[in-house]
């Protein structure tokens, strides 16, 4: 076999321990970073939406279709065998990479969304008119509408936790909202309008005081800083591979094994049953119960390769540049006149939500776009916040680990553009 189970750190030589983060020879393992847009030189600030992928990963992926492809599981030929191998490292790389107590915590998935549809879905069967379920108002879209929609089938009670005008949950009323029919607490711990950084950790201890689970978004998390599921001592982390410099159509849910294990199964299919029979079918153990049919094999490879690449870096160190690409983007921002700042929490990671006083968003998105600069604009999957700041939209930069001052530079003179054309 090829070394498609051992991917080497990106850019690094000798002890990877020691070494610098070094962001310009990050940059060289991304093959889009080296192409032009309206004849400048990209500027990615999308990274929330999705990351752009490096050469490890997209070789990692190549050698698996190229010299190992098969179907997994279930065959007894070689290439089976090595697919299955590879596809289960995938598996084995995530579970080490969040501390998981096991592989078997692991259930591969079509991206967070998926792993959050899986509980509503799983574990929104056991629950009954007058149950509640708590999210928050600064969920993502996929962290608010499959409750809205268990709530319609089954009579459950929602509540929502507000934020407060600096961007953060308001606790005091989360501790006023949880009592003993609160069975799940749905949280974000990151959130990809705001950049806040929630206390999962707190609100997993009250949450479990009262009996109920806690399920965690974790998709702007584990781009940017270091997760420790059993630390937290959530029950439920949900997190997609696009945003982790791996492939979309891919993510996975963390579970506890003895919750996923009373679980019943979300989808039927193939690979998930232990027997069928024309009266009656039983089921795997987790999480093979919840993967039912094909997976997406060549993804799970390239997740792995994507965990390879993190842990080649240092999630230390990665955070570490990113917090000093945060302060630098606030300042410059700051400075400049009609710009207003939407979030300020005081634990943020990289994200910053704005909008102009002169423009819409979306002209905003459209201009810098052509003088190379990539954010996004709109209400980001995350129209509760919007509400909350009283505004349709805002634009978004968001960093990750190959962006530089530079780039923040190239940024603030897109948006003095826009400025000078609306005058």
């Amino acid at each position: 076999m090829s070394g498609a189970l051992d991917i080497k750190a990106p850019g690094l030589k000798g002890d990877n321990s020691a070494f610098a983060f070094d962001v310009e020879r990050v940059r060289e393992d991304f093959p889009i970073l080296k192409r032009e847009v309206y004849g400048r030189p990209l500027v990615y600030l999308d990274n929330a939406a999705s990351a752009q992928k490096p050469r490890q990963v997209i070789q990692a992926m190549t050698d698996c279709m190229e010299n190992h492809y098969s179907n997994v599981h279930r065959g007894v030929h070689r290439l089976s065998q090595e697919a299955t191998d590879l596809y289960e490292a995938g598996r084995s790389k995530l579970a080490r990479f969040i501390n998981a107590g096991s592989d078997d915590e692991i259930v591969f998935t079509r991206g967070a969304t998926e792993a959050i549809n899986l509980v509503a879905s799983s574990l929104g069967s056991t629950l009954k008119p007058g149950d509640e379920v708590i999210f928050t108002q600064m969920e993502h879209h996929s962290n608010i509408v499959p409750w809205q929609m268990l709530r319609d089938r089954t009579g459950i009670t929602l509540k929502a936790v507000p934020i407060t005008p600096e961007g953060e949950l308001d606790m005091e009323a989360f501790d006023e909202l949880l009592t003993p029919k609160t069975k799940l607490v749905a949280v974000v711990h990151i959130s990809n309008a705001l950049g806040t950084i929630n206390p999962v950790k707190e609100i997993a201890q009250k949450a479990h005081a009262v009996g109920a689970k806690v399920l965690v978004d974790g998709c702007q998390a584990l781009p940017h800083t270091k997760v420790d599921v059993r630390d937290l001592d959530v029950d439920f982390y949900a997190f997609s591979g696009h945003k982790m410099y791996g492939p979309t159509g891919i993510g996975a849910l963390y579970g506890k094994k003895a919750l996923l294990d009373a679980l019943p199964p979300y989808q039927g299919g193939g690979e998930m049953i232990a027997s069928v029979t024309l009266e009656k079918s039983t089921f795997k153990a987790a999480p093979h119960r919840f993967e039912a049919g094909t997976p997406a094999i060549v993804e799970a490879v390239g997740i792995g390769a994507a965990v390879d690449y993190l842990n080649g870096i240092g999630m230390d160190k990665v955070a570490a540049h990113e917090e000093g690409l945060l302060a630098y983007a606030t300042q410059q921002l700051e400075a400049i006149e009609g710009l207003t700042l939407h979030g300020r929490a005081r634990d943020k990671a990289g994200i910053l939500s704005f909008t102009l006083d002169c423009a819409h968003p979306h002209d905003i998105g459209t201009i810098v776009d052509r003088m190379g600069v990539a954010v996004r604009a709109g209400h980001h999957c995350a129209q509760p916040v919007m509400d909350a700041y009283g505004v349709a939209a805002t634009a978004r930069a968001s960093v990750g680990l190959y962006n530089t001052k530079a780039e923040i530079d190239a940024l603030v003179e897109a948006i003095k553009t826009v400025k000078d054309f609306f005058g």
